[in-house]
């Protein structure tokens, strides 16, 4: 398997490190509720399979994911959870002060020390209402002031905002505290650009969209700027996964999020059908068209094909952590899909 290796700027043989990124899909005909103890179930399993980190997502207006508070999921996840690393896949930063999410994860930090993960998504996470729910009131900035937010988080986290910030005197609580990992998400090169400048890990979102992705991280390693707290490049990339005993199976499986990805996020997105359900639905041509594109990010099969498209993965972006996302409509399969992933990567 050929990794990256920063220190030396080639290409070594690394072993490939998997996490999981839960999105806590809630299948047709169960609860919210069920699927929050399936996320909690399936990050004890994920720890005892040897998986490095686990995120948990933040989605809002979608009633077929269950995550919307990462900040409240991760304490859960980290509380029934020992060794494993715990984090947010990511944090919506646009909708928030960057001082509340600073004293969330520092106080996260200070109950599990060491093991929290800050990943930022730039992404709105929802359908435009909710958006504007999130963000209340009329003026709030949003996006177009997301680098400044990212900027201000780093300031609070480690102590240092700029002599002369208007909150310079303000220090996020508790204090003392060994702060969190910050990851920087996204599907594009502007995300990567930023990760570079401030000097931060990147997580590449192949799940969203898989084109350009090695061009994506090769750039962030080029403009990659050293900070304090990271001396070198980090990078990650996080892909969609089914896989199954077998490459049929796993097909099958698979069309329930290819059906469920159709519609865009947020009131309008379905529920995740079961694979009879989702085979039945008559799709448009466009509909076609567009579960063809999905379907491109996506890797589906048995062990022997996932394992080779992953490593492919891993090779072509030159990483050595892949971050795994299965949405399936039953929990069991979804939990043997980690399972045999673990497995077929040792």
């Amino acid at each position: 398997m050929q990794g990256y290796d920063a220190g030396q700027g080639m290409m070594r043989v690394v072993p490939l490190a998997l996490s999981v990124l839960d999105q806590s899909p809630v299948p047709d005909g169960s609860t919210a509720t069920e699927a929050l103890r399936h996320t909690l179930g399936l990050a004890r399993a994920a720890e005892a399979l040897g998986y490095r980190r686990y995120w948990v997502a933040e989605h809002h207006g979608t009633r077929s994911l269950a995550a919307t508070a990462p900040e409240i999921l991760v304490g859960a996840v980290a509380a029934c959870t020992s060794t494993i690393r715990v984090g947010s896949g990511g944090v919506l930063l646009s909708h928030y002060s960057p001082l509340k999410v600073a004293e969330q994860f520092r106080t996260l930090s200070a109950l599990h020390p060491g093991r929290i993960d800050l990943g930022l998504g730039r992404h709105p996470g929802a359908d435009p209402v909710t958006e504007a729910a999130l963000q209340y009131l009329p003026g709030v900035p949003g996006d177009e002031r997301y680098v400044d937010k990212v900027v201000d988080l780093i300031g609070f986290l480690h102590d240092r905002l700029d002599p002369g910030h208007p909150f310079e005197t303000v220090r996020a609580m508790p204090d003392g505290v060994t702060p969190p990992r910050l990851w920087l998400l996204g599907s594009s090169s502007h995300s990567g650009a930023v990760a570079a400048y401030l000097g931060q890990p990147f997580a590449f979102a192949h799940f969203i969209t898989s084109a350009f992705g090695p061009q994506v991280v090769a750039a962030y390693r080029r403009g990659f700027q050293p900070s304090e707290s990271v001396p070198e490049p980090v990078a990650l990339v996080a892909v969609a996964v089914m896989c199954a005993d077998t490459d049929a199976e796993a097909e099958r499986l698979a069309r329930s999020a290819d059906v469920w990805r159709l519609r865009p996020e947020g009131t309008e997105r379905g529920p995740l059908l079961s694979p009879e359900g989702a085979a039945a639905r008559t799709l448009t041509d466009l509909e076609e068209a567009k579960l063809a594109q999905s379907r491109s990010a996506t890797v589906v099969g048995g062990p022997a094909r996932v394992h080779a498209e992953l490593s492919a993965v891993a090779a072509g972006h030159g990483v050595e952590e892949l971050m795994v996302v299965t949405v399936c409509h039953d929990p069991a399969a979804r939990l043997r899909s980690y399972e045999l992933l673990a497995e077929t990567f040792g």
